[in-house]
C-alpha cells in the first residue's frame, strides 16, 4: 500500500477507536512528499521514463555523500560499569557496523527510527524508514510522544498489515499490536487476533511499561527546516530543496545520452547495393554490420543522392556537459554540498574564498547531522538499556556513559595543516615536542623523550 494510502488508513483506524479526532503530525502533504523523496532515491522519479528522460541517480549520490561525510571515522563506545560493558558488546556488533546505510536511508527520506527490541538470543535493532512510521504527536523537546509503526506482507491473495502503536502517558509506555486481513491494497481490511498469523503469534497485544520518561527508541531527523509543511515537526530529505533541479539535471543528462547515441557513425546505403535474403525475408548487410549500416530508398530517377553517405556530425558533448555541470553546482548549493562533490571538480570556476565558504556550509550541515544522529544514538542506547534490564540481561540502572568522536576533515585537509605545523616548527613558535605530540597521538612528556638527542659539534 503506498504511505499516503497507509496513512488515510491508520488514521481511520485510530478515529474509530477514539472519543475525540486523531491529531496525525504527518499531513497528506508530507506524506506526498515522502513518497517523492522515496521514488527519487530509488530511482522511480515521476518524470524518468527511462527512454526520453534517464536518471542520472543523482538524489542516491546526494544521500549517500551526506551519510558518508556524517559517519566518517566516526568513533562511539559506551563505557562504565557491568551494564555498560553487555550494551557496549551489543551496541559495536549490531548498531555502528550498518550505520552508514542506514542512516543514508534517513537522509534520503529525511527520517529513521532506531527501535530496539528483545528476541529469544537477546537485543536485536529495528531500523525503520519515514515511509514505514507515522508519528502522532511530539514534546517540546522534538521527542516523538505516540507513533504508529507498520509491518505488511502478502500471502497468497491475502495482505496482512500489522499495526504497532506506541505512546507515552503520564510516565508509562503503553505499547499495543493490532493485526488486519485484506484482499486489495485500498484498506486495512477486517481486524483479527494478532497471535492468528503466524509470524507475529508471540507478540503481545498490549504491554504498559513503567519507569521511562521517552519512548523507547531514538529518532534521527534530518536538521533541516521543513520547506515542505512549515508547520510539521518532521524532518525532510537532504535533497527535499532540489527536486525540480534534479529533474532538470536529468534531462541535461538525458540530452548528453541522446548526442552519444543520436551521433553515432553510420553509414547510409541504397537499398540497390545491398543483397536481398528470400529465406529469410530480409536484406544482407556487408559482413553483418546491421549497426553500421542504415539502408535508404531512394526514389526512382533521384540523381542528386549519392548511393552511399557516410553519417558522421560533431559531438557536440563540451557544451552539453557545461550545461549539466551548472546544473549539478546549483543542485550541490541546494544540498549543502561543497562544490565539486557532484559535479566536475576540475570545472569549478570559483575564487579561493568562495571554494572556502562552499566547504564551510558543507561543514555546518554535516555537523549539525551528527549532532542529530547522536541524539538518536543516545536515545537508542537508553531504550536498549530499559529492555536489557527489564530482562535481567544487565542490572537496573543508568550506570553508562555514551562518548563519540567525530572526523572533521571535510573542511580541515590534514595535509595542508600538518605543513603548516612544520612552518611554525621552523619558525619557532611551536616546538618539536608540540609537533609530535599532536601529530603522533603522544602527550607532551612522551613526545619530549622521543626526540632525538641533538648533535654536538666539535669545534
Amino acid at each position: 500500500m503506498k504511505f499516503s494510502k497507509m496513512l488515510t488508513a491508520v488514521t481511520e483506524i485510530l478515529n474509530q477507536d477514539s472519543d475525540t479526532q486523531v491529531d496525525v503530525c504527518l499531513t497528506s502533504q508530507m506524506a506526498s512528499a515522502i513518497e517523492l523523496w522515496t521514488a527519487m532515491y530509488e530511482n522511480h522519479a515521476p518524470w524518468v521514463d527511462r527512454k526520453k528522460v534517464k536518471s542520472a541517480q543523482i538524489p542516491a549520490a546526494t544521500a549517500s555523500e551526506i551519510a558518508r561525510l556524517v559517519t566518517l571515522e566516526m568513533q562511539s563506545e559506551i563505557t562504565g560499569g557491568e551494564a555498560a560493558a553487555h550494551l557496549n558488546q551489543e551496541y559495536q556488533r549490531k548498531v555502528l557496523p550498518d550505520l552508514r546505510r542506514y542512516v543514508e536511508y534517513g537522509c534520503a527520506k529525511g527520517g529513521l527510527i532506531l527501535k530496539p527490541y528483545m528476541t529469544k538470543t537477546g537485543l536485536s535493532i529495528q531500523y525503520v524508514q519515514a515511509d514505514s512510521f507515522f508519528p502522532l504527536s511530539f514534546d517540546d523537546s522534538g521527542r516523538i510522544q505516540q507513533c504508529v509503526f507498520t509491518e505488511q506482507f502478502r500471502k497468497g491473495k491475502k495482505i496482512y498489515t500489522r499495526l504497532e502503536v506506541h505512546t507515552l502517558q503520564n510516565d508509562m509506555i503503553h505499547i499495543t499490536n493490532r493485526a488486519f486481513v485484506a484482499t486489495n491494497d485500498y484498506s486495512l481490511g477486517t481486524e483479527i487476533e494478532v497471535s492468528s498469523v503466524d509470524r507475529w503469534s508471540e507478540l503481545m497485544p498490549e504491554l504498559s511499561l513503567a519507569g521511562s520518561d521517552r519512548l523507547l527508541f531514538g529518532y534521527f531527523r534530518v536538521p533541516m527546516a521543513n520547506t515542505e509543511d512549515t508547520d510539521s515537526p518532521l524532518g525532510v530529505s537532504v535533497y527535499s530543496r532540489a527536486d525540480e533541479l534534479i529533474a532538470e539535471a536529468d534531462q541535461r543528462y538525458s540530452n548528453i545520452c541522446w548526442e552519444y547515441e543520436g551521433t553515432q557513425l553510420a553509414v547510409h546505403i541504397a537499398e540497390s547495393l545491398l543483397k536481398y535474403n528470400t529465406d529469410q525475408n530480409k536484406f544482407e548487410y556487408p559482413g553483418g554490420k546491421e549497426r553500421l549500416y542504415r539502408r535508404v530508398s531512394y526514389a526512382t530517377g533521384a540523381t542528386d543522392k549519392p548511393l552511399i553517405d557516410v553519417f558522421s556530425p560533431e559531438i557536440r558533448d563540451t557544451a552539453l556537459f557545461n550545461g549539466f555541470n551548472a546544473q549539478l553546482r546549483l543542485i550541490e548549493f541546494a544540498c549543502n554540498l561543497a562544490y565539486g562533490t557532484l559535479s566536475d571538480p576540475q570545472n569549478v570556476d570559483k575564487t579561493a574564498t568562495e571554494i572556502k565558504v562552499s566547504k564551510q556550509r558543507s561543514y555546518t550541515f554535516v555537523s549539525d547531522t551528527q549532532m542529530a544522529l547522536q541524539r538518536a544514538l543516545e536515545d537508542l542506547v537508553y531504550a536498549m538499556n530499559f529492555w536489557a534490564a527489564l530482562y535481567g540481561l544487565i542490572p537496573p540502572g543508568n550506570d553508562y556513559q555514551v562518548s563519540f568522536v567525530w572526523d572533521d576533515s571535510i573542511i580541515v585537509d590534514a595535509e595542508e595543516e600538518r605543513q603548516t605545523d612544520r612552518q611554525d616548527v621552523a619558525m619557532g613558535v611551536m616546538s618539536l615536542a608540540e609537533y609530535r605530540s599532536k601529530w603522533y597521538g603522544e602527550t607532551l612528556e612522551e613526545a619530549a623523550k622521543s626526540l632525538p638527542e641533538p648533535v654536538l659539534v666539535e669545534e
